[in-house]
């Protein structure tokens, strides 16, 4: 078996670390708690936590860093379409939407909710 070079890890480790703050500055302007983070992502309050501190950094091989990807997909299609406007982007996610049939915030915290979210906004950010 081969071991990985030097290269391979350190690159490794800074996507994390880039997802990671990535996360963390998508939730800070979208207002979202720790608990919903975690659900989110189906990681522990506590892992949240500690991301923040960079103290954990998500895993690649897994679910978390593909709802982590969808998450902060979600905030940069929601960023694009309200130019900037962080009070507009926090106003969608928290009132009801009719082509969701739900406020926003709501469907975020599972996978098939949060990839709804998505498809919606990238459907309607293609428009723009």
């Amino acid at each position: 078996m081969l071991k990985p070079n030097k290269n391979d890890v350190d690159n490794s480790q800074n996507r994390k670390r880039v997802l990671t703050q990535a996360v963390i500055n998508a939730s800070g302007i979208m207002n979202l708690r720790q608990a919903v983070i975690a659900k989110t992502l189906g990681i522990s309050e506590s892992s949240v936590s500690r991301m923040k501190t960079g103290d954990y950094l998500l895993k690649d091989s897994g679910k978390e860093w593909e709802l982590a990807a969808l998450l902060v997909r979600l905030y940069r299609s929601l960023d694009a379409i309200m130019a900037g406007d962080k009070d507009s982007l926090r106003a969608w996610l928290l009132n009801y939407n009719t082509a969701l049939c739900e406020a926003p915030i709501n469907l975020i915290s599972n996978v098939a909710g949060l990839a709804k979210t998505v498809d919606y906004v990238d459907s309607y950010r293609a428009r723009v």
